[in-house]
């Protein structure tokens, strides 16, 4: 069958938190749910749809994808991956959540999984690439599925706009160098599932984004 995206939007930085499942198995990417109304509609949804997670993925560690991390992790048994250089990004969070006004967030465990460029996942019917695409934070990756053509992307790309770079960790030369060799060398038909905002497709960025004009 194919694959089924469902995006949520949560948190004040309206941050799209993803569930990609097959019918059966479940991943949970960039959990950004902080309040209990949020955790209770992503828990439902997957109750609802007799959904079994498998995993916990994160394309970055920025605050606003973070925050519901740790109930994630306490509702279900699951591997949590991340890639090894944002680190220091996800152990950041603890000290600054309460100055955005989160001073309720808890930070996970440590990810027991490791993110590399090229690694390929499967769980159940789904199966992911992973890319290494820094540039918005030092370990972000995005996460592309050919069969079904699309890629969550978390900051990399927005619809008519980029990831910030002005935060730690953030640089402009890199993001591009991730937006021009590795985002826009996926075919243009793919669905760039982005981490804030509707989605887009690579050849509409391609033909439109003004990141080429710099």
């Amino acid at each position: 069958m194919a694959i089924s995206v469902q995006k949520f939007s949560f948190n004040g930085f309206q941050e799209n938190t993803y569930v990609v499942h097959d019918g059966t198995t479940c991943i949970i990417i960039d959990p950004g749910c902080y309040e209990p109304h949020e955790q209770n509609e992503l828990k439902q949804f997957i109750s609802s749809n007799n959904l079994t997670p498998a995993a916990l993925l994160l394309t970055h560690a920025h605050i606003d994808h973070v925050l519901g991390c740790s109930y994630v992790l306490s509702q279900y048994e699951i591997d949590f991956y991340m890639h090894k250089e944002d680190t220091g990004t996800l152990n950041a969070v603890s000290d600054y959540a309460h100055v955005y006004g989160y001073p309720g967030y808890t930070a996970p465990r440590a990810p027991n999984k490791e993110l590399n460029h090229d690694d390929i996942l499967q769980f159940g019917e789904i199966q992911l690439e992973v890319k290494f695409t820094p540039g918005h934070s030092t370990g972000h990756v995005v996460f592309y599925n050919a069969a079904d053509g699309f890629v969550i992307n978390g900051d990399v790309l927005f619809a008519g706009s980029f990831g910030r770079t002005d935060l730690p960790g953030g640089d402009i030369e890199i993001l591009k160098h991730s937006i021009h060799n590795i985002m826009f060398k996926l075919p243009e038909e793919t669905i760039v599932y982005c981490g804030h905002g509707g989605e887009t497709t690579i050849g509409h960025e391609k033909r439109t984004n003004y990141i080429l004009q710099f």
